[in-house]
């Protein structure tokens, strides 16, 4: 993939080298802190939908409903160097991708839906930092918060496709980086807030699981979107950066990752897919390129 032409974001904040920064949220005491249980609720279902750990939305909620007593501070020399483009490869890699995004999503998602893209900032981080979802840790993986409208990256999980899930390559990550922008998307077309609202009527954890991985196929389809039209525009991938994407995500389906972990998979437990179905979405979104394509809600075979 040729992406060193791409236009750098300026929506990155890097935190890279300032230390773990995860301290005070979580799940403190095990208990709800004085969240009423419709909020709990609401939580949960952001958990499902985002993948995101329900006890560090709860804690972060905590917070907030404190008063934000616990609310990072950030000195403006701090700020200022967060700001700063980064100089490293992978970081990067991550800005140049993420622009990319922005280039693609700000012409197209105005044409084809009639919504204004509001662009997302990726978070750069080492082991862990502070996020409104809650801390944000690399064992978590890349993931989106709703409640702030940003993409955490640990860009050591680049390594960790590598070395523990034998993927690699500059588009393999590259997709990455788009699907939580997809998430993004999600959330600027209010798609989030209604399956949230599904989520709180659903009468199992099944319904709400099938759910969650609707949301999570829909990403993938609008990052194969992206991929479609950013080559269509750019010329600056082959078919080759297409099969790298495709073994990301075989890597990643729940299948894959449950029979590795405990031998034997679990389609009820499933909360992002199985490699076919992402695979299979993926390719829907790259070979339509257009956002309508995506509605794996209305799609029988979506699961």
């Amino acid at each position: 993939m040729r992406w060193d032409d791409f236009r750098s974001s300026d929506n990155i904040e890097d935190r890279r080298g300032e230390g773990g920064g995860g301290g005070g949220f979580g799940f403190p005491g095990g208990g709800a802190g004085g969240l009423g249980i419709g909020t709990i609720v609401v939580l949960l279902i952001i958990g499902w939908v985002t993948g995101i750990n329900p006890a560090i939305l709860i804690g972060g909620a905590q917070q907030i409903g404190r008063g934000g007593q616990q609310e990072e501070r950030v000195d403006p020399q701090t700020q200022q160097r967060r700001r700063q483009q980064p100089t490293d490869d992978a970081g990067r890699f991550a800005a140049k991708i993420l622009g990319n995004t922005e280039d693609v999503w700000s012409q197209i998602l105005p044409n084809q839906t009639g919504k204004q893209y509001t662009p997302t900032t990726m978070v750069l981080y080492t082991g862990g930092t502070r996020s409104g979802c809650g801390s944000a840790q690399a064992a978590m993986g890349p993931f989106y918060c709703p409640l702030d409208k940003k993409v955490y990256l640990d860009v050591s999980f680049f390594n960790e496709m590598k070395t523990k899930f034998g993927v690699k390559g500059d588009f393999a990550y590259a997709y990455v980086i788009a699907h939580e922008v997809g998430h993004h998307i999600q959330d600027v077309l209010g798609i989030l807030p209604r399956v949230q609202q599904r989520q709180q009527q659903a009468s199992s954890k099944r319904e709400a699981n099938a759910l969650s991985v609707r949301v999570e196929l829909m990403a993938d389809c609008l990052a194969g979107v992206w991929a479609k039209n950013s080559n269509d525009k750019w010329n600056a991938m082959d078919q080759s950066d297409i099969d790298e994407a495709l073994r990301a995500a075989s890597a990643i389906g729940d299948d894959k990752l449950q029979e590795q972990s405990q031998g034997y998979a679990v389609p009820d437990s499933f909360t992002h897919g199985s490699s076919e179905q992402r695979m299979r979405w993926f390719m829907t979104g790259y070979k339509s390129g257009q956002t309508r394509s995506c509605d794996t809600f209305r799609a029988a075979g979506a699961n």
